[in-house]
């Protein structure tokens, strides 16, 4: 049988981990970027694009300074 466990991309592993790092739910970035809870997993997971909360969600995280202390 197979496992059909979903997994994150590697854009929702990041959100994740800097979620974690600032101690903010997954339910309150959805809020602050103004979509729900549901479609924000949606979205970390691949199955929805989110192109129009991506950059919502990349600001609201300051994911870019994020991404440059991981790879420094």
């Amino acid at each position: 049988m197979k496992s059909s466990k979903r997994k994150l991309t590697p854009f929702g592993v990041t959100v994740k981990k800097r979620l974690i790092d600032i101690g903010m739910t997954q339910a309150e970035l959805a809020e602050r970027v103004g979509t729900t809870r549901i479609y924000m997993n949606l979205i970390l997971h691949g199955e929805r694009s989110g192109e129009k909360y991506r950059d919502k969600i990349v600001k609201v995280l300051d994911i870019s300074t994020f991404e440059r202390k991981i790879s420094a």
